[in-house]
């Protein structure tokens, strides 16, 4: 009850002899929410708010206690308060700044929490009025870039951040933001990139710093010019994109520590364990899930840092000694690598961890896009221990983590698609997470073609996974199709092993490799000969259009069409099953007008 009233300004509670004892800050407060201006009274009003201690809680409230009018007419207090604020920031004594900027956080966002529904620009009427919000803003971004350069306290450099990533975050839409223009026009880009170059501040701040540069450079990145982006692709000092890549790393790390300790938690004891047997014989999934909160401002920086720049690329063939790891050497020895590559894909439970499962896919595609970054990847003489997460599934047993192989990043970039392809095969199908899975894969295997890399992995796992998947496709066809273009995927599919049976001479390992491509084809001939029905099925067209309004008639064709083309693919790959495994010279001339052009494997 002691807490509620300090947090309320009351030092004492009225009574009959007595009167309430407020905070001299609380009353400050009160005064300011007066139609008249505080300083009139006292001349010092301003000068000895800064040396109270800010009530936030109580600043906050107040602000949104006051309905529209209210505000209005304490509308020029408020722009006098956030004024001083600013010049209390160029202030030598360092508790004076400190208020200041507490002061500017409460205002902030006890603005926006009263006035979600008006526009940015009456919020900005409010805090600075329009006639003076230009200047106010630059002098508020020259005071902080000037705090976030100096040699001072960390403390400060703290606030600051905070004050500026409350200032990018009061709205739920970034791009609707308005005060952000101001922002723009006066950059606090080299800011930002000093605290990462500089070890000592990147340790202080260098998540605060890189999740702030993330948010900037997304404020309306389609609609106008955005400086950050210019700025951000454009960095090629090494110090700078090693300190982002640190602090990425870092995150990504305290994330995947947090959901190995969350799993064996989960797995310890013997009661745990006979909970999970008895729960397997009434409960379909006996699998509790394990949740970890996903970190996708940091998912977010990564995917910009990689997507916009093209030097960072490099960082990511890094290890980096102030993690506790050792730098990989020339020779193949095992290591740990602070890439994303060891991140799974969460689960898509929900909407939330399905755009996070995206954004985990498009940055495996950027980097799978990257000619330096597959270099690395396909490296033979940098070999990593990567250790995946896999699912637990009634019908496999889950690997052991020791005696894993030493192995280029390529296969476990694959590894992780597979585990993708596999796990998920759901009611609720994520389609677009699996048409980007697939995406990656193609995309190594463009590389690998191109530079005739011949990787040692075991494809038996991919083309079983990916065969599987059509397998499910057609089990599904009838519920998948309300849903989604199913044709697209298996398309891709096709399109895969068609790779395989055409260019494999270039990649694949070893010529027993072959023996094992037409051993699954053959083995699973039914799920292509399924496939191959269902591309029949456009001889169907006249018979289904005359019995379909005009409205839908406008809506089939392009399902069609994709059915077409998946007959038209999926033919070479039946040739390629009674084919009897031989020489690999002459198989175009067999079997290139059915296939046609591959994309993008040039």
């Amino acid at each position: 009850m002691a807490q509620v009233e300090k947090r309320g300004g009351l030092l004492r509670k009225s009574s009959a002899s007595k009167k309430p004892l407020k905070e001299k800050v609380v009353l400050m407060y009160d005064e300011i929410f007066m139609t008249e201006d505080p300083s009139k009274c006292s001349p010092r009003f301003w000068e000895e708010l800064f040396l109270m201690k800010v009530n936030l809680e109580y600043l906050e409230g107040k602000l949104e206690s006051l309905d529209g009018e209210e505000l209005m007419k304490i509308k020029d207090n408020i722009n006098c308060l956030f004024q001083h604020c600013i010049q209390a920031l160029g202030e030598e004594h360092p508790i004076r700044v400190v208020n200041a900027l507490q002061t500017l956080c409460a205002l902030i966002r006890g603005v926006h929490q009263k006035n979600k529904s008006t526009s940015g620009f009456d919020i900005i009427n409010m805090l600075m009025g329009f006639d003076k919000a230009e200047l106010c803003m630059k002098n508020l971004m020259e005071s902080l870039d000037s705090l976030l350069c100096a040699e001072g306290s960390e403390s400060l450099k703290s606030l600051c951040l905070k004050l500026l990533l409350c200032l990018v975050t009061v709205t739920d839409n970034i791009s609707q933001n308005t005060i952000l223009e101001y922002v723009m026009i006066n950059s606090i880009f080299e800011a930002i990139l000093q605290i990462l170059s500089h070890p000592p501040s990147r340790r202080e701040h260098g998540y605060d710093a890189v999740v702030l540069l993330a948010l900037l450079v997304n404020y309306r990145k389609y609609e106008s010019a955005n400086p950050y982006i210019v700025k951000l692709s454009i960095v090629d000092d090494e110090a700078t994109l090693n300190g982002m890549g640190l602090v990425i790393a870092q995150a990504l790390s305290e994330y995947n520590r947090q959901y190995k300790d969350k799993e064996e938690e989960h797995q310890s004891g013997f009661f745990s364990a006979l909970t999970n047997m008895v729960g397997s014989m009434f409960i379909a999934d006996a699998h509790e899930k394990i949740s970890v909160q996903t970190n996708e401002a940091i998912l977010l920086a990564l995917y910009e840092a990689v997507h916009l720049n093209r030097n960072f690329i490099t960082v990511l063939a890094q290890s980096h000694p102030e993690m506790g790891l050792l730098t990989t050497p020339v020779s193949p020895a095992p290591t740990t690598p602070v890439t994303p590559l060891g991140t799974t894909p969460p689960s898509s439970d929900d909407e939330h961890r399905l755009h996070s499962g995206k954004l985990c896919l498009i940055i495996l595609t950027c980097i799978a896009e990257d000619q330096y970054a597959n270099a690395f990847l396909h490296d033979d003489n940098m070999n990593f221990r990567v250790n995946l997460h896999r699912m637990p599934m009634r019908h496999r047993k889950k690997a052991a983590d020791k005696n894993l192989p030493c192995r280029p990043l390529v296969c476990a970039v694959l590894d992780l698609m597979v585990e993708f392809i596999v796990t998920h095969m759901m009611k609720e199908f994520p389609m677009d997470l699996y048409i980007r899975c697939i995406q990656v894969v193609h995309k190594l295997l463009c590389y690998q073609k191109k530079c005739r890399v011949r990787l040692h992995y075991t494809w038996r796992e991919l083309w079983s996974a990916l065969i599987n998947l059509l397998k499910f496709l057609m089990s599904n066809e009838t519920v998948l199709l309300a849903k989604h273009n199913i044709f697209t995927l298996a398309l891709m599919i096709v399109n895969l092993f068609n790779m395989f049976i055409t260019y494999g001479d270039t990649f694949l390992p070893t010529p027993s490799s072959y023996d094992e491509l037409y051993y699954e084809i053959i083995r699973m001939h039914q799920s292509f000969d399924n496939l191959y029905s269902m591309g029949t099925w456009m001889k169907l067209e006249t018979i289904i259009l005359s019995k379909l309004s005009q409205g839908q008639k406008n809506q089939t064709p392009h399902v069609l069409t994709h059915r077409w083309e998946l007959n038209n693919e999926n033919s070479w790959t039946q040739e390629g099953e009674h084919h009897t495994p031989g020489t690999v010279v002459g198989w175009g001339e067999g079997g290139g007008t059915a296939l046609g052009d591959i994309p993008n494997t040039k």
